[in-house]
């Protein structure tokens, strides 16, 4: 059988799943209805190895020492919300935000949890830290998002600058699991663990012509046809699962203009680049905003670091400072050029160009990670793993901003109000889309599934 991976290789090292364009989805069906989200599109930043609650949206200054923060809380725009120090950017525009802080669930794993917050489901085994994603897991948020959109020259989903992923293995609920290839997210190739360059393909190589796209053409249709053969000697078995039509897509994508402009940064006026930050993390929500602007329903951002040597870092895991940028603790890795300072400068430019665009209320910006921090302040300077809480951020599509969902205990260890789990997180994107948690997607041998068992956050629209 013609492995996914072994064909992308031959389209030029970029897997493009879910080539399709918006088309209208479900309005939820539930009684009592909430008022309908007003989104087209969803940006889920996603802060990989789990960003310090207590540290960044939900401060304690009244915590006894190695609980309270280094950082100190600020004023915002919204009198009674107060944000780290660190974020005098994002501050400003807190009236656009709304703060979930009682996001919880069991799992102080990396892996599990980011299954969890990628998908809002925790029925699978995983194997630590090795969890290869696999076509019998339940599909990515944004994968489902794909499988209720219609056709079309861009892709439904987009993962950048890279999927969640190190030492060869990409993590379980980053692509569509069971409903197969052309509902995976499109991404590009992670990075490798030698000699890794962190940059974002934007475009087509100079040298990928027509002539060499048509000659590629030919060379997946000699394997499709092999693929075909291979399929009909096993009998059915449900594993072709629309290569053809995935194909056709691809290169419908590589040879139009329109999506090839969309990737493309350069286009941007050098005040707006220098706005978002001229780093991988500002260009991925730069980017992010392109496509969502060229009609990409979901866009999700990985936050990660690349170290000089290839090696890949989940940043935000800062249980210590690991020597990146020099950083010697774990707060010092909070101020680095890694994680507080381009969050800020990224985040807030996203926020401030959605708005001047008239994009904002239709396009929910979701933030968290795959859990929180420890309440208590470890020897370096650092938090360790917790998934009891965290916080998270929602704005756009329909969220009215200024407002706080839930609250925390007086060490942010547990939440005191209003807990939200993972999946009540997934169903409130599905719902600002116009998706029911409710509606049914069914896998390989069409055993029917509720896309979320959560309850979408409805006050807050």
């Amino acid at each position: 059988m013609l492995h996914r991976r072994d064909a992308m290789l031959r389209l030029g090292q970029m897997g493009l799943g879910a080539l399709t364009l918006p088309g209208l989805l479900r309005a939820e069906q539930t009684a009592p209805a909430a008022p309908r989200g007003r989104a087209k599109s969803v940006i889920y930043l996603f802060l990989w190895g789990g960003p310090p609650q207590q540290d960044l949206w939900d401060l304690k200054p009244d915590a006894p020492d190695r609980v309270r923060s280094l950082f100190n809380p600020i004023h915002t725009s919204v009198p009674g919300i107060h944000i780290c120090e660190q974020m005098p950017r994002l501050a400003r525009h807190m009236d656009k935000v709304a703060v979930v802080r009682s996001l919880t669930h069991p799992s102080n794993e990396h892996e599990p949890s980011v299954y969890r917050m990628l998908t809002g489901k925790y029925d699978m085994p995983f194997s630590v830290p090795r969890n290869q994603r696999q076509r019998s897991q339940f599909p990515f948020v944004g994968s489902v998002v794909s499988h209720f959109s219609e056709p079309g020259v861009m892709p439904a989903c987009v993962t950048i600058p890279r999927p969640i992923g190190h030492d060869g293995v990409t993590y379980a609920g980053t692509h569509a699991g069971f409903l197969g290839p052309r509902h995976d997210p499109m991404e590009f190739k992670e990075a490798p663990n030698r000699g890794a360059q962190a940059t974002h393909p934007t475009a087509l190589a100079d040298d990928m012509n027509t002539t060499r796209l048509l000659a590629r053409r030919g060379l997946v249709n000699a394997l499709e046809d092999q693929e075909r053969m291979l399929q009909s000697s096993r009998g059915p078995s449900g594993l072709h699962d629309g290569l053809g039509s995935f194909y056709e897509q691809a290169f419908r994508m590589l040879s139009s203009p329109a999506a090839k402009n969309a990737f493309d940064l350069n286009l941007e006026p050098a005040r707006v680049r220098d706005r978002y930050g001229r780093n991988e993390y500002g260009e991925s929500m730069l980017l992010a905003r392109r496509l969502v602007e060229a009609g990409v329903r979901l866009v999700s951002i990985t936050w990660m670091y690349i170290f000089p040597n290839g090696r890949v870092s989940n940043v935000w895991d800062n249980h210590a400072g690991y020597g990146i940028h020099g950083a010697r603790t774990g707060y010092d890795l909070l101020k680095s050029p890694v994680c507080i300072p381009p969050l800020d400068q990224g985040l807030s430019a996203l926020l401030e160009d959605l708005s001047a665009r008239g994009l904002l209320d239709e396009t929910l910006i979701a933030v968290a990670g795959e859990f929180g921090r420890t309440p208590n302040i470890n020897n370096d300077a650092g938090r360790d793993h917790w998934g009891a809480c965290q916080s998270a951020l929602l704005a756009g599509g329909g969220i009215r901003g200024g407002q706080v969902y839930g609250a925390s205990d007086s060490r942010a260890a547990y939440p005191r109000e209003r807990p939200v789990a993972p999946q009540d997180f997934i169903a409130t994107m599905l719902h600002a889309l116009g998706l029911s948690p409710d509606d049914v997607i069914r896998d390989r041998l069409n055993r029917p599934y509720h896309l979320c068992d959560g309850r979408p956050l409805a006050s807050l629209f």
